[in-house]
């Protein structure tokens, strides 16, 4: 494996890499990139989700000249929906690139913001064939300037007839260019488009080869990237797991879920390549000793990892490549010891499944989310072997003068047992009532013992005695363990919510304070009733500057609604299952509120928000 930092790229990608998280190169990545910087023509073959996006968008805003106003480079994708995604990849590769820009073009979009965006001079642009065409023939996008001409996956462009197009626009573009042919497949038409339009092309194959693993329990399942956290932490309370290791695919992704589970009483810590040698070691040495139950890393920092007990091996990100997977997963199941893996895919990640399997020449079974009852029911069983234990062991206290004096009343010993049971499992649920801080210690001081500890539901348990919005429960994916779906439909789940201090659910303070709970900056004026009142609210706070990384909201409502921002990071949070740290600043003003939010989320917050109400009133949100 190679560091990308060992493959030459300039001080502004490495930046916008390393902000991505990414630590080491996918397979794909170290053999293509060197290949592409030195300017040689290329034939790729790697399965799809193997990162090969990052293989060619990086050598291609490397080449790209941001003095030259003219397309440089163009990626011909064979759907928009591809497209898409490859022009995300590029705009976030090309962050620190001043004066580079990827524009992309496809069937379906308004003309105007491409012909806008061609006129502006975009240096990069990512098309469908039939959009590129079209531009071809008006004369809005000239193709004399372009130095790299990329084919991203040619087999199904190839499938989908677009042969006579790929050969059109090859045609349009100068002999000199370098040509980039990427496909998991090169099959006869592939290798004749090859010949006649790149010259001395290298081959570069991710090979498969066909590999088996140790006996263990292999499963997977298929959700959405937002609920990804709390079918985690169902799965950990459901099976009630003592010792894993969280395999995440990028250093951001660990510090981000360690953050979650920290918060949500687990004793987690990180393992990735920005920690020292003394860090890792400290973190090891107290995982070997049961001081922690969670250890989240990237790949790069778990290679030799050699602890016999670990229980589970979550890939809360599924691998870039099959054998990443196989050395994961064998970090469980050792020393003759049974051992499970479980596997979160979405959407096309599907698809790596089938090649993992191939690879291994094992069946990975797809799993059905529990639900909150069955969560419930494992909560309540392990309570019930607890009780079991002690009274085989018979090591408490007898309480016959009490008992006595409860009996003497009228209370019968059912009553008396049942009202035991309940002030127990109250007191395990009062945790929640507490400040965070509180919360926190108090439930890392229950660490687990050497064989049975108490299950941490309670918060899923005091959730599901509430009831969770309709609009909220239509949605819903699967429930977490703070926020749950009503009986009639247990097996709905939403995003959780922040929960509220003693203070108040994450109450407006000064004019610009920071909230404890949820890590918020809130600008507003003290809470003060409408103007209409003889306590009038004092005028708004002046105009501010939105910090680079993040990306000024309106909202539709204000203070004349009765919305504080508890109310508007509760509903971001809630719907969109995104951490606390997305949200910035909040600047409520009397009829609408100013939201600072990290910038690569403001699509999933305007999708999401867009289509929810807040105290009953439809949010208005969009870009300020």
């Amino acid at each position: 494996m190679k560091l990308f930092s060992e493959l030459g790229l300039s001080a502004e990608l490495l930046k916008a890499i390393d902000k991505l998280g990414f630590e080491q190169a996918a397979p794909i990545q170290a053999a293509a990139i060197p290949i592409l910087m030195a300017g040689r023509d290329i034939v790729g073959q790697s399965q799809t989700g193997s990162g090969k996006t990052a293989a060619f968008a990086i050598p291609a805003i490397e080449k790209t000249d941001p003095n030259l106003r003219a397309v440089q480079a163009l990626i011909l994708c064979p759907t928009r929906e591809l497209a898409m995604q490859v022009s995300e990849e590029f705009h976030k590769l090309a962050l620190f690139k001043r004066g580079v820009t990827a524009l992309p073009i496809y069937g379906g979009q308004s003309y105007e913001r491409q012909f806008w965006g061609l006129k502006q001079g975009a240096q990069i642009v990512i098309g469908t064939p039939g959009r590129v065409m079209d531009h071809m023939r008006r004369g809005t996008l000239r193709l004399d300037s372009v130095k790299m001409v990329i084919l991203d996956e040619v087999d199904v462009m190839l499938n989908m007839g677009f042969r006579d197009d790929m050969e059109t626009i090859l045609k349009g573009t100068p002999p000199a260019r370098q040509t980039v042919f990427f496909s998991a497949t090169v099959a006869k038409p592939i290798r004749e488009l090859i010949e006649k339009f790149s010259r001395n092309p290298e081959s570069v194959k991710i090979e498969q080869k066909a590999m088996t693993v140790p006996t263990v329990e292999q499963v997977y399942y298929e959700v959405d990237r937002s609920y990804k956290i709390d079918l985690l932490t169902r799965l950990i309370d459901i099976h009630d797991l003592k010792l894993g290791i969280i395999f995440c695919n990028t250093k951001r992704m660990v510090d981000d879920l360690v953050d979650h589970l920290e918060a949500q009483g687990y004793l987690a810590d990180r393992l990735h390549g920005d920690m020292t040698q003394a860090m890792r070691d400290r973190v090891m040495n107290k995982f070997r000793k049961s001081g922690l139950e969670f250890l989240v890393a990237t790949d790069i920092a778990a290679r030799g990892i050699d602890v016999d007990d670990v229980q589970v091996v979550f890939n809360y990100d599924l691998p870039y490549d099959a054998e990443d997977y196989v050395h994961r997963i064998g970090r469980t199941g050792r020393a003759g010891r049974s051992g499970r893996a479980i596997t979160f895919v979405s959407g096309r990640e599907l698809f790596q499944i089938r090649n993992i399997e191939r690879y291994t020449n094992t069946r990975i079974t797809r799993a059905k989310i529990p639900t909150a009852a069955e969560v419930e029911e494992a909560r309540d069983n392990v309570f019930l072997d607890g009780l079991r234990a002690t009274l085989k062991i018979g090591d408490f206290q007898k309480q016959e003068r009490l008992l006595g004096r409860l009996l003497e009343e009228g209370f019968s010993s059912t009553d008396i047992a049942s009202a035991c049971l309940a002030q127990i499992q109250n007191r395990e649920s009062a945790p929640s009532k507490l400040a965070p801080h509180a919360e926190s210690s108090e439930r890392q001081s229950r660490s687990r013992s050497s064989d049975s500890r108490a299950p941490r539901h309670e918060s899923l348990r005091d959730s599901d005695r509430r009831q969770a919005p309709p609009d909220r429960q239509s949605r819903g994916q699967f429930p977490n363990r703070r926020e749950h779906s009503t009986p009639s439909n247990p097996a709905v789940l939403t995003p959780a919510a922040p929960t509220p201090t003693k203070t108040g659910p994450l109450a407006p303070v000064a004019p610009v304070a920071v909230v404890a709970s949820a890590k918020v900056a809130v600008a507003t004026a003290p809470e003060t009733p409408h103007k209409t009142s003889p306590l009038a609210p004092a005028k708004p706070k002046a105009s501010r500057s939105t910090p680079p990384d993040f990306t000024r909201l309106y909202l539709n409502l204000g203070l004349e609604h009765g919305i504080v921002a508890g109310d508007i990071v509760g509903a971001i949070l809630g719907e969109t299952g995104l951490p606390a740290k997305t949200v910035g600043v909040i600047d409520p003003r009397e009829r609408h509120t100013f939201i600072d939010v990290a910038s690569e989320t403001v699509n999933a917050i305007l999708a999401k928000l867009n289509r929810t109400q807040i105290k009953g009133r439809k949010v208005k949100m969009k870009v300020a």
